[in-house]
């Protein structure tokens, strides 16, 4: 670390101890009213000194640098939270701290289990893979076609505005409270980002490469396979990780509007209707590391299956 880092990560330090001072000190006080001005006042000394320290932070072209900097700034969001949310005596029905979402969690783990095994299992993940699946093949089909791809783009615009809250009923009375609705929703909202990012990678070769096939007297399909498909690979991945996040936040939508005891939707409406807003973050939490990972996981495959794109290699960093 540089000096100016070193500086601002004391500074960050100190302001978090002097904070928790006046926090605990705010728990008896006579005028908490005066103690609440300090703690705000320290609150923007330690913010700015971890903006400070994070700014210089990640400057750095190291791969420590790029592991420390979003894992620092996590920790600073969460314990400038859990100060301030208890210093201020916010309350839980508006904001519930980190702690108090922490102790739901865990309460709520085998709840959670289920939920997010439902919710992922039987809702986001088939749809994901029927709806990209098909974006993908009828891309393929339409690429030869003009006329299609001039008549499908227009309409995958349109779809892509269409509120998911107006399509989940309707899926339901087509297919039930079951899985196949939350299933269908989430395809519909997968089909047309798969579409329109195959369809664009497939035009990415360049005519000189498409040329070279020809001349080696390749036939359609192995141009297609050898050349126009490891060309869009890296809009395929664009299209995994939107749909990704598209899949989880379709199926739990569309568990809101009826479902059986489980899935991260029903949790989410059920717990808010009980005003039990740590459980209610708790499932917002569960959700947010099921994508988390799953983005990861993409992201990772993304790298190793596209290491010759140039987007990945000038992505690398210089080890630490």
């Amino acid at each position: 670390m540089t000096r100016p880092t070193l500086s601002g990560a004391t500074a960050l330090l100190s302001g978090i101890a002097a904070l928790a001072l006046v926090e605990a000190a705010a728990a008896n006080a006579i005028a908490p009213n005066a103690i609440e001005i300090g703690a705000l006042l320290l609150t923007v000394i330690c913010a700015v000194a971890g903006f400070y320290a994070l700014g210089h932070l990640a400057e750095g072209e190291t791969r420590t640098a790029a592991i420390l900097t979003p894992a620092l700034f996590a920790v600073m969001v969460l314990v400038l939270w859990e100060l301030l949310t208890r210093g201020f005596r916010v309350p839980m029905i508006l904001l519930p701290s980190p702690s108090a979402i922490g102790a739901a969690f865990w309460a709520a783990l085998p709840e959670l289990e289920l939920d997010v095994e439902y919710t992922v299992l039987f809702a986001a993940i088939p749809g994901f893979l029927i709806g990209t699946g098909l974006g993908m093949l009828i891309a393929v089909a339409v690429d030869r076609s003009p006329f299609l791809q001039r008549g499908l783009m227009p309409l995958s615009n349109f779809a892509s505005v269409i509120p998911i809250v107006g399509v989940a009923p309707i899926m339901i009375m087509w297919f039930g409270l079951g899985w196949q609705s939350k299933a269908a929703v989430v395809v519909m909202i997968t089909f047309f980002p798969a579409f329109v990012n195959m369809l664009a990678g497939l035009g990415q070769s360049s005519a000189i490469e498409r040329d070279l096939m020809t001349s080696y007297a390749a036939t359609y399909w192995q141009t297609m396979r050898k050349l126009r498909l490891r060309a869009a690979l890296p809009f395929l991945f664009a299209a995994f990780k939107i749909n990704a996040s598209l899949a989880l936040i379709g199926a739990i939508v569309a568990e809101f509007f009826g479902t059986p005891v489980h899935g991260l939707g029903f949790r989410i409406s059920a717990e808010i209707g009980h005003l039990a807003l740590d459980r209610v973050w708790a499932a917002i939490v569960a959700a947010a590391l099921v994508g988390s990972l799953t983005y990861g996981a993409l992201a990772f495959a993304e790298r190793a299956a596209t290491f010759w794109h140039p987007t990945q290699l000038s992505s690398g960093r210089r080890p630490s």
